[in-house]
């Protein structure tokens, strides 16, 4: 690592010492400091999962599949992120760095499996930006044929939210915050004004079919927990305002934990709400176009339908705010550790937001979107292709955090028997999410997404090969 990383004060990989109540800095990285409060931080682990999405665009997927498994499939990722979510807080409670996972790992693990986080971390913000862009600008679409009787053009949507989303995280992150905090609180009780009377309907007794999983195959759950688990990406995502959350040890751990348990909660209640209230109307959910419209016909609110793909829309504008603020950070400390170049160290003399990495991941995420809008990629397809190659980023990462843990843990003289448990139960966890997305082999072009995040890592890892050996010749030289 270079020299000036002063994020952290932790021991060598080498040290076996224990370390008492160890003080913590997050040093200067160019970012105003402490100015996030508790509600900030946790909006942008929520924004970056943008919970609102899920109802609208993923449930009826994992419906498809799991059938009326749909909630134990949601109960089952919720266990297991909340096991994920229990190591990074131990991690977040003894360090805080704009790096998040990424430093967790390079702290414990050899270089080269810290590299891999890297570009991992990397690569898992920047597609999930992706993804909600492209779920943008298909709720988008829906509201302008709504109001105005025709589309607009995808490619020019998908700009108009990634440039919005960058001037935004440019201008102040405490400005950011608090709207995303905003756009998520309304939208989801817009969600929930939907959920809560299709319940009511339904009546004080449970839904049998989803009670007994009638009809549900257990390749259908394997597949369809995968999906589930995309739902939560992002939660961990306050770790990146280490150098910029107040009281960062105490408030980004409760963060973590806290975006886990709501957004748990909440795909839980609207996965079994949206499953039933299909079954009152007689219809799929999962092949349903239009599933929040439904729902809201059987809530006898059929308005609400129009406002949900508009709290949607909104919600998918926070996370493309939340991803892109995320993986900037990212960048920049990457860039301070010389995995990226120089340049992307740079912050704003005023605004003190990381300018080049904002423009440089923003415009790696809507790239590729704007090509396949222009070559007319309907928006949800995007939203889940981008998603799928934005997993094999997150679940390589989680896993790392989790086996370098028990070490970390030791080395702060703070280790207990069930910190040996539960990081190989998530470790182990995340190894079952790997080998769902690879076995059975996905079709058409989720089966690319494996050889493309390979072909991502290859690249990464050679350019930390070769900076390593510059490194190593300067260094001889001098």
């Amino acid at each position: 690592m270079a020299a000036d990383n002063k994020s952290v004060n932790t021991p060598s990989r080498a040290s076996s010492q224990p370390v008492s109540a160890p003080k913590i800095h997050t040093g200067d990285y160019g970012l105003r400091g402490e100015i996030l409060s508790p509600m900030e931080t946790l909006a942008q682990s929520v924004s970056t999962i943008a919970p609102t999405s899920t109802p609208a665009a993923t449930i009826p997927l994992v419906a498809a599949l799991a059938g009326n498994g749909t909630w134990l499939a949601y109960f089952l990722a919720t266990i297991a992120i909340l096991l994920v979510a229990w190591c990074v807080s131990r991690f977040a409670k003894y360090s805080a760095s704009p790096g998040s996972l990424y430093t967790y790992a390079s702290m414990i693990l050899p270089p080269w499996m810290g590299a891999v986080a890297a570009w991992s971390l990397l690569l898992a913000y920047v597609a999930t930006a992706s993804s909600v862009i492209g779920g943008f600008y298909n709720f988008a679409n829906l509201l302008a044929v709504h109001f105005a009787g025709r589309e607009f053009s995808t490619v020019a949507l998908a700009l108009l939210v990634t440039g919005a989303s960058i001037w935004t995280a440019w201008r102040d992150v405490k400005i950011s915050a608090r709207l995303m905090l905003w756009i998520e609180a309304v939208s989801l009780l817009v969600i929930l004004a939907v959920v809560v009377p299709v319940l009511i309907r339904h009546g004080m007794h449970w839904d049998s079919d989803q009670i007994h999983l009638s009809g549900m195959t257990g390749s259908g759950l394997r597949l369809g927990l995968v999906l589930a688990m995309f739902s939560f990406v992002g939660f961990e995502s306050a770790t990146t305002l280490g150098a910029e959350a107040r009281n960062p040890l105490k408030t980004i751990p409760r963060a973590v934990l806290q975006s886990a348990i709501i957004a748990g909660g909440f795909f839980i209640i609207s996965s079994y709400a949206e499953v039933v209230g299909f079954h009152m109307a007689g219809q799929d959910l999962g092949t349903s176009l239009a599933p929040m419209h439904v729902l809201a016909g059987v809530a006898g609110a059929p308005v609400l339908g129009v406002l949900i793909d508009l709290g949607a829309a909104v919600s998918l504008f926070a996370g493309t705010l939340g991803c892109i603020t995320a993986a900037a950070r990212v960048l920049l400390l990457m860039a301070h550790h010389g995995l990226a170049h120089d340049g992307f160290r740079e912050t704003h003399k005023v605004n003190d937001t990381p300018t080049r990495a904002l423009l440089a991941t923003g415009i790696a995420a809507v790239l590729p979107v704007a090509i396949l809008a222009y070559r007319g990629s309907n928006g949800l397809d995007v939203y889940g292709w981008m998603g799928s190659l934005a997993t094999y980023g997150f679940i390589v990462t989680y896993a790392l955090v989790c086996a370098a843990l028990p070490r970390y843990l030791r080395n702060h003289g703070v280790y207990r028997p069930g910190a040996q448990i539960i990081p190989w139960l998530a470790f182990l966890a995340m190894l079952a999410a790997l080998a769902g997305n690879l076995y059975p082999v996905p079709e058409g072009p989720y089966g690319k997404m494996p050889y493309i995040y390979l072909a991502y890592l290859g690249a990464g890892m050679l350019w930390f090969l070769v900076q390593g050996r510059s490194r190593n010749e300067s260094q001889s030289n001098t």
